[in-house]
């Protein structure tokens, strides 16, 4: 009887050990997969910028809506497209959709003025009235941190990309994920765009 009680003493040590193991094996599984999904959560909500009025933008306020995020210039064979890009603004900016604007001086000269001359420029030419930010830079060593967010995979989860010139478009849904990446030449009022933002 006596070997018989040990034995039994024996069986149960192991087993409570091995649930003991077996549970903290779980939690340590439960806090990777937590953490991974934190990295997962990376998004544009993140940032704040300032805008061409010196005021700040968090875009966090843009939770929601669908976005539009684009490089400008005022003296670019593209600098048209701010027409284009009013009409879509005019056309859904009640319908949970925002154009945000970053002039940048990266592609052969053609944004050198200054904030209040850009505001100028884009009120008088296109009556602009999306939101305009501040000039960045959205290539190389000086990159503002918003263009490493949409350039990125590591950051967007979405893919890598460079940006080829003025006008280049980088979408994002309803939770501030990046979703599409357009060239600059397509207008933004091209079918592919109308779609994405027409469709729930």
């Amino acid at each position: 009887m006596k070997h018989i009680f040990v034995s039994l003493c024996l069986v149960l040590f192991v087993m409570t050990g091995c649930k003991k193991e077996k549970s903290e094996g779980t939690d340590s599984m439960a806090t990777t997969s937590a953490e991974n999904k934190d990295q997962m959560a990376e998004n544009i909500y993140q940032y704040q910028v300032t805008d061409l009025y010196g005021e700040s933008f968090d875009f966090s306020n843009l939770k929601g809506k669908k976005v539009m995020v684009v490089n400008t210039a005022s003296e670019c064979g593209l600098t048209p497209q701010y027409e284009d890009l009013q009409k879509l603004y005019d056309s859904y900016k009640d319908k949970n959709f925002v154009i945000v604007g970053f002039p940048a001086n990266n592609f052969g000269g053609q944004e050198p003025g200054s904030d209040a001359q850009i505001a100028s420029f884009c009120k008088e030419n296109y009556g602009v009235t999306f939101p305009m930010m501040s000039k960045i830079s959205v290539k190389g060593g000086d990159m503002h941190e918003v263009y490493h967010f949409l350039t990125e995979k590591e950051k967007n989860g979405l893919q890598d990309s460079e940006v080829a010139w003025n006008f280049q478009k980088y979408l994002l849904n309803e939770q501030g994920e990046l979703v599409m990446v357009v060239e600059p030449r397509t207008l933004p009022t091209d079918p592919s765009i109308v779609n994405w933002i027409e469709t729930n």
